[in-house]
């Protein structure tokens, strides 16, 4: 088992590209089962998810590529899928259960082959994320769906048919399992209450360039028109947003200054907002984003997470790692995932002042933190205390850091290269 060390104290200078966000990347790949055609994805984050998102549909048939890779910190990789034959309309538990995405194979496979049994997901402990909005919406499409010994069995012989799908909630797995069925339903299907985050418009962006007809992407109201086939296609997967916000705040929290080589702000606002209020400079620059902290300790800020154009969840954990070295108090209110402050008691460890009740956490920041071994519960947790560890005094060791794997490429080599003293090592047995 590996581990993460960290020498904190030392600012951050210089400048990190931003990879492909992993969230596009991993619907992007479940689509090239809606086509017998070659499916050529650039700048493809070289993550641990990915690699499971490659085995599950290696086994359903899909032959996979990979061309060139970011270890010379080029922008990812290019992988060609071709779903030339579909050999099993079957995902199976030891596949699904390491990676929630794996859901999104149920969709397309049901859009293509009228048939899919996928197995209930598994792969993060932040809450149960439950798949009943991808049923009730496939149910709507035709479907006909049973749970059984713990597999989705999801049918539809004479093909989907174009439907009203209004969400009760926002949910982005959901819409992107629906947006991908309705390409190859009859007829034209409404997506109410759609979510609107850049990575289900990046996934919509590439299903126009197979031939899809979808409008009001990026609105809460997405309208499909069924086509018989989607062909082929290449697109860019889109930069990730939490990995630039991460780094953002990895430059506040160290009182450094970091160039975010494709970062942007246009899909960044709530978090820039945020921020700039607590005394973070961020600016566009013709490449990216340029982040430094602006003046003295920065500022505690209250933040609330919603769905995009909100606060994002992905980034509440950084927030709080930034705000527990802020000069004052702030409230984090986390209002998409249960059991989202599973972090709190490491970075408590590290002498942050954090007191949670029920769905909020008031953060009493802290002049310093200091080193401690501490232990990743999720990926977003496990990069929190990352950000914790270059801030604080001493030592900290990171353990269990496959949740980190799965998320953030190059992350040793990316801080590193600006400064940080950060390696990772061999755990003792």
């Amino acid at each position: 088992m590996d581990q993460i060390v960290i020498q904190g104290g030392r600012p951050l200078k210089g400048e990190i590209t931003i990879s492909g966000a992993k969230n596009a990347a991993l619907p992007l790949m479940a689509a090239s089962l809606l086509t017998d055609e070659t499916l050529s994805l650039s700048n493809v984050p070289h993550l641990a998810d990915i690699s499971t998102m490659a085995r599950l549909l290696a086994q359903h048939g899909v032959s996979l590529h990979m061309n060139g890779g970011a270890e010379n910190g080029s922008n990812g990789g290019v992988l060609e899928l071709r779903a030339g034959t579909i050999s099993s309309v079957v995902a199976p538990y030891d596949l699904v259960r390491k990676m929630r995405a794996s859901v999104l194979v149920l969709g397309p496979l049901l859009a293509r082959m009228g048939e899919a049994k996928v197995s209930l997901p598994g792969g993060c402990a932040i809450g149960t994320r439950p798949v009943d909005l991808h049923l009730k919406g496939l149910e709507l499409l035709g479907a006909e769906i049973a749970l059984e010994e713990g597999y989705i069995h999801a049918s539809a012989p004479g093909g989907l048919t174009g439907a009203a799908v209004v969400f009760p909630k926002i949910s982005v797995g959901a819409t992107e399992n629906l947006l991908m069925a309705a390409c190859l339903a009859k007829g034209e299907t409404q997506l109410v209450n759609a979510a609107r985050e850049p990575e289900v418009v990046d996934l919509g962006e590439c299903l126009i360039k197979m031939g899809a007809e979808i409008e009001g992407l990026g609105s809460d109201r997405i309208t499909v028109r069924g086509v018989e086939r989607l062909k082929g296609a290449s697109h860019a997967v889109v930069a990730d947003r939490i990995e630039t916000g991460t780094y953002a705040m990895a430059a506040a929290i160290t009182d450094g200054e970091l160039d975010l080589i494709g970062g942007r702000a246009d899909h960044l606002a709530a978090v820039i907002e945020i921020l700039n209020e607590a005394g973070v400079s961020v600016q566009e620059t013709n490449r990216g984003l340029k982040v430094s902290r602006a003046n003295g300790r920065v500022t505690g800020v209250d933040v609330m997470t919603e769905p995009y154009p909100g606060f994002p969840t992905d980034l509440q954990a950084q927030t709080m790692a930034l705000m527990s070295t802020a000069d004052g108090a702030s409230m984090i209110t986390e209002s998409i995932f249960e059991n989202r402050f599973m972090h709190v008691p490491e970075l408590s460890r590290m002498g942050a002042n954090v007191n949670v009740h029920g769905a909020s956490a008031m953060v009493r920041g802290q002049e310093r933190l200091t080193g401690a071994e501490v232990m990743a519960t999720d990926l977003r947790a496990s990069v929190s205390l990352v950000l914790a560890g270059l801030a604080a005094e001493g030592e900290t060791v990171l353990n269990r850091v496959y949740h980190l794997d799965r998320g953030y490429e190059r992350l040793e080599q990316k801080l590193a290269a600006c400064g940080a003293s950060i390696t990772r090592r061999r755990a003792a047995e």
